[in-house]
């Protein structure tokens, strides 16, 4: 096992030179770059930009020089400096604009993660155990309705049934008072209270599809001969259930920790938009519509190097839950 991680561990170091290489060529790929998208935000507000100072704009961000040498500086700087470069948009260290928002961004995918697994796991034993009975017809109609709704039309009834029955302030992960505020207990319990929401609306589509994933491993396990042969030896269901088919039908769960994080930053966008959430979607989001490339690049690299992480976890675990599965 540990050679095992050893040796992906290295291979993730020529992965992510390939993936920032990739990542930094298709940010540039759209026509333009920040000047011409700065120039006809101006344009659009009648301000006029000639060209000279198009071109020293272009000379004080590097934009004239060529593509290669723009990456060779980025990701330079990112390996020896841990220097991710200038926000073009924001005039500002790009570091300090993202470690707060990711550190948020991973806080709400954790949080909904244990709330999709906590929900998504015994409803679909149970619906598999009892199946066709009128609990599992139950148990599926709210799965499809959960599938079936909008998450940003989730995200309005929710917002609305907290600020007009619960009063509670909607919008954000903080209250006013802890907006700017440094972190202690009183910001911890304050993000908590605002968290349940969007964790709620994540959740709802994510344990939805989960239900139907576990229902159908646990159907197809539960008809197995090792598992008559086990019911014959005397073994109790409960026991016979997490020791066997449980076991076997969590390997969809386990696999999906690989792609989670990426899944979570871009199907969150809207729902992070609504709710005016400061995790990484809209600045990503934000950040692409304006060209933004070295901000851009640093949340596609980070949300690569996760997904490499995410692989690897995912690998050791299906290794430890599953004996039929060896790393060798």
């Amino acid at each position: 096992m540990l050679r095992f991680i050893i040796v992906r561990l290295l291979w993730m170091i020529p992965s992510l030179v390939v993936i920032s290489f990739l990542s930094f060529v298709l940010i540039q790929l759209p026509p333009g770059d920040y000047v011409t998208t700065y120039i006809a935000t101006l344009a659009a507000s009648n301000e006029v930009v000639d060209q000279n100072t198009a071109a020293e704009l272009r000379q004080r961000f590097g934009l004239d020089q060529p593509m290669i040498v723009q990456y060779w500086k980025w990701i330079s700087g990112i390996v020896l400096r841990g220097d991710f470069g200038l926000s073009f948009e924001w005039q500002q260290p790009v570091s300090g604009l993202i470690w707060e928002r990711m550190a948020l961004t991973l806080v709400l995918t954790f949080s909904t993660l244990l709330a999709t697994w906590g929900i998504a796991l015994p409803i679909g034993v149970f619906s598999a155990v009892k199946k066709y009975s009128i609990a599992d017809y139950i148990v599926t109609t709210i799965s499809f309705l959960g599938l079936a709704i909008p998450s940003f039309l989730l995200a309005l009834v929710l917002m609305y049934f907290a600020a007009v029955e619960l009063g509670q302030e909607v919008g954000g992960l903080f209250s006013e008072q802890y907006l700017n505020a440094p972190w202690s207990l009183g910001k911890v319990v304050d993000l908590l209270h605002h968290l349940w929401i969007p964790v709620i609306i994540l959740a709802v589509s994510g344990t939805a599809s989960l239900i139907r994933v576990m229902r159908a491993n646990m159907m197809d396990e539960l008809n197995k001969p090792y598992v008559t042969t086990a019911r014959a030896k005397g073994l109790s269901e409960f026991h016979l259930l997490m020791k066997y088919p449980v076991r076997i039908a969590l390997n969809p769960f386990i696999s999906t920790i690989a792609w989670l994080l990426p899944n979570l930053v871009s199907g969150s966008i809207i729902v992070a938009i609504v709710m005016s959430l400061p995790t990484a979607g809209p600045l990503l989001l934000q950040s692409l519509m304006a060209q933004d490339m070295y901000l851009a690049g640093a949340f596609v690299l980070l949300i690569c190097a996760l997904t490499l992480v995410g692989s690897l976890i995912s690998d050791i675990l299906l290794a430890l839950a599953d004996p039929r599965i060896r790393l060798e």
